[in-house]
Formats: structure tokens, C-alpha cells, sequence
């Protein structure tokens, strides 16, 4: 296999065999720290010369050889240190072993801390052990000092290799694993949120024998002991929705779901999605806790150190305006109105493809998207959608034309979507019924009649609000990222 490498990892690989015949073992088992390297830095305190033995373990990132002395940097997860490697210190044999380490290898280091000439906390390393030989060079880039700050200039600028390689752009990006810190303290600040508020979290299935909850095409699969179709859910409604049936007050779940679709900057097949239903309560009261839950979590992800510049401020309450007068005024008629042909003209004028393929709700959205949602900059609600696009949503008090439904925007993308929740199963029956004719009439995006759904809610069905919050788009709204493949860590890509 060496002969099949390239020049770089041969050199790498007879570095290796030698390290090999010197009796050094190149993968380790294990490493005893004591610090990270960010905390050892912190530990010498400020004025001091020396400090005391740490031992800490890391990715060689630099690497600078002066005859008997070496220095280089080493960093974890928490940053960076300074390392000082004497030929005196460290022996002969050991010290010679060093040319044999290359930038990217795994090592642990020990010794006293000190501080240099020039003020930085570095290691005076006594004893260092190769932890795991780097066989393939990570694409650093290069650095330099312009105007005394240092400025890195990327060797990992394809982002297409970037998000296939998602270790090697962590590995050398620090700015991208704070991002996906930010990420992880926005879940935990969700939780936190929903659990302080006397929400369970649960568990739902995610290989479903009947889809539902949205309107998308589905991954189907095949169970072979029970020789049944199954499918990779497209939401987590209408389980959790029976949990409320069953007797549970508040419940929340974050989870994937799927949806055989198109990928673009704001659509991934694969996305975590968070979904939490409160009994009694309305889609007033659920823009009231959506309000307090996106500035809890916008406090969380602004906390991340170099993260929290970008993150917008939030002051509730958010604006709200009505769907049907939105778009209306879009077009300069009453869009509840207007006929399908007409929509449909008015749909292809924006340079949308296939309408004729199109159902009567997918053409509303349609249109809506183009013509309103773009165009929304600030947090907003949209109050208030045609029953035709809410096939869950609960009839609006005064006008069954229409639903209690909102949905937030922001930057021009969706954010969240919330119902009053239907809870009567004769008029949900009729609405899956209308979701059956328009997949019959090729609609492969509407969903069928879920009988065992309806059953649930025939027991009595509490009156609850629902909100479904696609956890990507918030975490890009919040971070001021322009595709969601920056926002997930391993999306979904073509075959290399």
C-alpha cells in the first residue's frame, strides 16, 4: 500500500516504521492528564515566572526546530500551549525521536510551566509520548502577523470538502468547533427551558407505519419479519399528540425526521426538529411560551465565546399580521378569492417551476413564500392560515375559513410552526380525507387517513397548543449562518 501514497504520506508512513523499530508504540490506550490546555495556561498566574507540573495531551499545530531546543504548540478542545522541548531536558534518544513527529500528530506532554521572553505561558516539557501518529497532513493553512495581530489564511477553503471531511474542518477551523458548541449549549438551553416549565421530554417511534404530522414525501423502507412498509417520520405530531390523549399535561420531544426531498441552503433530507404540546392551552398562549423560548435560547448561544457577537437581540413581542391580508396585499386581490388557474399564473410569474402539478395548497405556499415570507427581516408572527394549509389546525373562533395557526419568521425563513390543535375527530376525518383525494390526484407530498390517530382522539382529545421548531433554521437564524449544511455537522451529500 506505501507505494499508492502520496509523497507526504510515504514520508509519514516510513516516519512511523521507524518510530516502530525504536521500540515506540504510535497508538496509545490512554493519557493522563491533568489539565486542559486552556487551564493550564490560566494556572500560572499573572507575573510569574514558573509554575508548577501539569500534564496535558493534544494535536501538534506548530512546530519550530532550533539544533538542541524545539517549540510547539499544542491544542485540544479548550485552545492552546506553548511547548519547550531541550535536548538536555529530555535525553538524547528522545530528543532525536522528535524528528520523527509531525505537525498533526497526538501527543501528551509533562513539565513545569514557564513564561517566556515575550510573556507566553508555555511548558517546559520533561516527558512526551506519541499518542497517535498523524499519517495524513491536516490542511492548517499558514499564519502571519499583519500589524502585530495574527492572521490565518485557510488550507481548507472547499466547502464541499469541508462538510465531507468534517473532522479535518474541525480539526483545523476553531472558529467551527464554537460554532457546534453553540449549537449543543442551544439544545441544552431548550431543554432546560421546556423541563423548567413542567415538560416530559419522550420518545417516539421514528420508523412509523403511516407518515403524517406534515406535508412531505417520506423515505420508505421494508421490514422483513413482519414483512410490512415502513417509513422514516416526517414530523413528530401526531405521536406526541396521543400522549396528550393518554394523560400527560406537557410534553416535548427532540428528535430527526426525514423528508425525501430537494437539499438546498435551507433544506436538509435528514434535520432535528424540537415539537412540544401543552393541554389547554391556545396558539396565543404558545406565542407567549415561543417568545420567552427563543430569547432563553438566544441567551445560550450568545454566551459562546466568539459566537456571541452575531447573535441577535430578541425583544418580545414580536409583531403579528395576518396571512390572508399579507398576501393579498401582495397581489392586489383578495387571494381567498381567486381562482386556480389565476393562482397558478400568479405562482409561474415568480419563477416557480411545475404548477401545474401543483395542489391548491402547495401553490398558496408557494406564493406566500415568494411574495411575503422573503421578505420578512425581523422576528414576526403570520397569524391565521386558510384551513386548506392546516390539516391539524383547529378552525379560527369566527371564521372557519381559516385556522388558528402562526408561523415565525425571520431573515426571510420559517422558524417555527404552531396550531391551536384540532382535537375534534370528525373534522379531522374530513381533512385526512381531503389529504387522501389530493395524494390520489398525484399530491405525494399530502398524507392518507391515519385510522388509529383518529381512534386516539375519539377516546377525547384536550384542547392543547402545539409548536413544531426546526432546530437547524433557529440555529442558523441565531448565528447568522447562510446554509444549513455550516449548521449541521455531517449533512447529507452526493457520493464522492
Amino acid at each position: 500500500m506505501t507505494e499508492d501514497l502520496n509523497f507526504v504520506q510515504k514520508a509519514r508512513r516510513e516516519k512511523l516504521d521507524a518510530l516502530v523499530a525504536a521500540g515506540v508504540a504510535p497508538f496509545a490506550y490512554s493519557y493522563d492528564r491533568t489539565h486542559q490546555a486552556a487551564d493550564a495556561v490560566a494556572s500560572l498566574p499573572e507575573g510569574a515566572e514558573e509554575g508548577g507540573t501539569v500534564r496535558v495531551a493534544g494535536r501538534l499545530v506548530a512546530w519550530r526546530g532550533h539544533g538542541k531546543t524545539a517549540f510547539a504548540h499544542l491544542a485540544d478542545a479548550s485552545g492552546r500551549i506553548q511547548l519547550y522541548f531541550r535536548r538536555d531536558e529530555l535525553g538524547e534518544d528522545i530528543f532525536a525521536q522528535l524528528a520523527l513527529y509531525d505537525i498533526g500528530d497526538v501527543v501528551g506532554v509533562a513539565g513545569p510551566l514557564m513564561r517566556t521572553r515575550t510573556g507566553e505561558v508555555t511548558i517546559r516539557v520533561s516527558e512526551v509520548v506519541l499518542l497517535a501518529k498523524s499519517l495524513r497532513p491536516l490542511p492548517y493553512g499558514k499564519e502571519e502577523v499583519v500589524d502585530g495581530v495574527t492572521v490565518r489564511h485557510s488550507g481548507f477553503a472547499d466547502s464541499e470538502q469541508r462538510y465531507r471531511q468534517r473532522y479535518a474542518d474541525l480539526a483545523v477551523h476553531p472558529e467551527v468547533r464554537a460554532l457546534f458548541v453553540a449549537r449543543s449549549r442551544l439544545i441544552t438551553a431548550i431543554r432546560g427551558f421546556l423541563d423548567g416549565r413542567g415538560f416530559l421530554e419522550v420518545e417516539t417511534p421514528v420508523l412509523q407505519p403511516q407518515y403524517g404530522g406534515a406535508t412531505a414525501r417520506p423515505f420508505a423502507t421494508h421490514h422483513n419479519a413482519l414483512d410490512m412498509p415502513l417509513f422514516l417520520r416526517i414530523a413528530d405530531e401526531l405521536y406526541l399528540k396521543r400522549l396528550i390523549v393518554g394523560g400527560f399535561d406537557r410534553v416535548y420531544e427532540i428528535g430527526h425526521d426525514f423528508r425525501n426531498e430537494g437539499i438546498d441552503r435551507t433544506h436538509n433530507p435528514e434535520f432535528t426538529m424540537l415539537e412540544f404540546y401543552q393541554a389547554y392551552a391556545d396558539y396565543t398562549d404558545m406565542m407567549t411560551v415561543v417568545e420567552a423560548l427563543l430569547v432563553h435560547a438566544a441567551d445560550a448561544v450568545r454566551a459562546v465565546s466568539g459566537i456571541g457577537e452575531k447573535v441577535p437581540v430578541l425583544r418580545p413581542p414580536f409583531p403579528r399580521i395576518e396571512w390572508a391580508p399579507a398576501l393579498s396585499a401582495a397581489i392586489g386581490q383578495d387571494v381567498m378569492a381567486i381562482e386556480d388557474e389565476a393562482l397558478r399564473r400568479l405562482v409561474s410569474a415568480q419563477g416557480i417551476d411545475k404548477v401545474n402539478t401543483m395542489s391548491r395548497p402547495k401553490l398558496l405556499d408557494e406564493l406566500f413564500g415568494a411574495l411575503v415570507e422573503s421578505r420578512i427581516v425581523e422576528p414576526t408572527f403570520v397569524v391565521d392560515y386558510p384551513v386548506e394549509l392546516s390539516p391539524l389546525a383547529k378552525p379560527k373562533r369566527g371564521n372557519t375559513a381559516l385556522t388558528e395557526r402562526f408561523e415565525l419568521f425571520a431573515r426571510g425563513r420559517e422558524l417555527v410552526n404552531a396550531f391551536s390543535e384540532l382535537n375534534d375527530p370528525i373534522d379531522q376525518r374530513q381533512r385526512f380525507e381531503a389529504q387522501a383525494r389530493l395524494r390520489a390526484a398525484g399530491d405525494d407530498e399530502a398524507s392518507g387517513v391515519d385510522e388509529d390517530y383518529l381512534r386516539a382522539m375519539e377516546y377525547g382529545m384536550p384542547p392543547m397548543g402545539g409548536v413544531g421548531i426546526g432546530i437547524d433554521r433557529l440555529f442558523m437564524y441565531l448565528t447568522d449562518t447562510a446554509n444549513i449544511r455550516d449548521a449541521i455537522l455531517f449533512p447529507t451529500l452526493r457520493p464522492e
